[in-house]
């Protein structure tokens, strides 16, 4: 496995560009980046990752649920690359849910998210996909998107009372209130 590469925090101009669409989808740099975000994404416990937090102002993110210390009722799926994503539906019903971010250490949010979401995409082999995902996965890929468009989850709280350090969080989980 490939050892991962440092992330990204918050303050770095990267993470508030609006990241470009991908041109060339048989380069062996994006297969490397791909390869690099999965491998980032699991030894950093995360479930998802864009490329703009890895330095890359591209349309490029994975999602890889899968329980980990950060995530304890994730569930577990295979790791999936999407490059040039596009929402093509969503549902109207939206759930308040917590999330942490790679990019913003030591802080959780609850942020709203729509509950099902409908995706568009291009898989590491080139092939265009369309995959329907609910509830955390739905939350996973929206985190994820807003990535790609400058935004980190910090911009949808509705309020300061919806954020809680990560320690605080974690003895929540701990409790068996999360």
């Amino acid at each position: 496995m490939n050892s991962s590469s440092p992330i990204l925090t918050l303050g770095n101009p990267i993470l508030r560009e609006q990241a470009r669409p991908v041109d060339c989808l048989n380069s062996p740099q994006l297969q490397r980046l791909i390869d690099d975000l999965v491998a980032t994404t699991a030894e950093a416990n995360g479930v998802g990752l864009a490329a703009p937090q890895m330095g890359y102002s591209i349309q490029v993110l994975v999602i890889a649920s899968r329980p980990n210390l950060r995530y304890p009722h994730a569930p577990t799926m295979e790791p999936t690359a999407l490059i040039n994503p596009r929402l093509v539906s969503h549902s109207d019903e939206q759930d308040k849910g917590w999330e942490g971010c790679l990019s913003v250490p030591g802080v959780r949010g609850r942020v709203s998210r729509y509950r099902e979401v409908e995706v568009e995409y291009i898989d590491r082999w080139g092939r265009t996909q369309r995959q329907v995902w609910q509830d955390f996965v739905a939350r996973i890929f929206q985190h994820e998107a807003d990535h790609l468009a400058g935004k980190v989850f910090l911009d949808r709280l509705e309020s300061e009372v919806d954020l809680i350090s990560e320690e605080a969080f974690q003895r929540l989980v701990v409790a068996g209130q999360m």
